[in-house]
């Protein structure tokens, strides 16, 4: 039997990945405005100070969601990425956003020694987590890039970019508002966050980080400052219980099975948030001794929450203690 079984839809599609925040109770203020919609099967929000008008924001930020999603949804049957996915091997030509997605996802697969592997979707899939068929052995290699098309080598081959294309999103919309003039602003998108300038206050925006247990209080609050962004991995977005043991949809590419190290979540602050959501997933699935390494060597401001009895323990690398608030 089956317990607590998360199943996911094509309107959930790419929103579920990394959604492990939640605003603190200050960020919802008398001096701010907002607004909010929903794209990728989750929810966006923006808020900032009042003399700000970002309802003018909106149409720019929804036709920029609905094309993205048109690009990289791999629940979409009309999708560019869908159309890659059923071709033979060979090449597609693509357009210049997904190319450069693409390119930053091989770059990240290398940079992990294959952690993160955007070639894994069928193995998802197999889990329980996507809807993507293929070949169930993954091999970011086969991926080939020119700069007007994406190519593989295997007929079976396929693409996934959900680990990084919500962050990718993430970025474009706060390039739209600052674009427009805007120069204060917190963007959420399904959970991960962008900062531009700072609080009305004149201090950094707060974000707290969601534990990973459920009723459990925030184990940490993260100032992030002028175009820093924060995004989150773990097991609380999508997992299922079968026979007492929790399997999550992030796949650890050496046994070609859902991550299992004990880790409960992986929190990773960025420059932008495209890095922070592909890091965060490729550290949680390198598991917590190669996470953590990789997270030391690279530098890298990461917050890993480990099962610890009925709490969790918190491992620290990079910078990212000195954004507690």
């Amino acid at each position: 039997m089956i317990d607590r079984i998360f199943r996911p839809t094509r309107r959930r599609a790419m929103g579920m990945f990394g959604a492990a925040f939640i605003l603190p109770q200050s960020v919802h203020s008398d001096t701010l405005v907002g607004i909010s919609g929903s794209a990728f099967g989750t929810t966006w929000s923006a808020v900032g100070p009042p003399r700000q008008d970002l309802e003018r924001l909106r149409p720019e930020i929804e036709a920029l969601f609905s094309a993205i999603d048109r690009q990289m949804s791999p629940w979409r049957a009309d999708s560019q990425i869908s159309q890659f996915n059923a071709m033979r091997a060979g090449w597609l030509a693509q357009d210049p956003e997904m190319i450069h997605v693409t390119a930053a996802a091989l770059e990240l697969a290398n940079a992990s020694g294959g952690a993160f592997d955007p070639t894994v979707g069928p193995l998802v899939a197999q889990w329980g987590f996507g809807p993507i068929e293929g070949s169930t052995l993954p091999d970011w290699r086969a991926i080939s890039l020119r700069t007007d098309g994406i190519g593989k080598a295997r007929d079976d081959l396929t693409l996934d970019l959900c680990g990084i294309a919500k962050g990718r999103a993430l970025d474009r919309a706060v390039d739209l508002a600052r674009n427009a003039g805007l120069n204060n602003l917190l963007f959420d998108l399904g959970g991960e966050f962008k900062a531009l300038g700072q609080h009305p206050s004149g201090r950094p925006w707060h974000v707290a980080v969601q534990h990973p247990l459920t009723n459990q209080p925030a184990p940490a609050t993260l100032k992030l400052s002028d175009d820093w962004a924060v995004a989150t991995s773990g097991l609380q977005s999508q997992s299922y219980e079968l026979a007492q043991h929790v399997y999550g949809h992030i796949i650890d590419t050496k046994t070609r099975a859902p991550a299992d190290s004990g880790l409960l979540s992986v929190t990773v602050v960025a420059k932008d948030a495209m890095t922070a959501d592909g890091w965060a997933t490729a550290l949680f699935a390198a598991g917590l001794t190669d996470g953590q390494t990789l997270a030391n060597d690279l530098g890298m401001s990461a917050l890993f929450l480990v099962r610890d009895g009925t709490g969790v323990l918190p491992v620290k690398t990079g910078a990212i203690e000195m954004m507690f608030l």
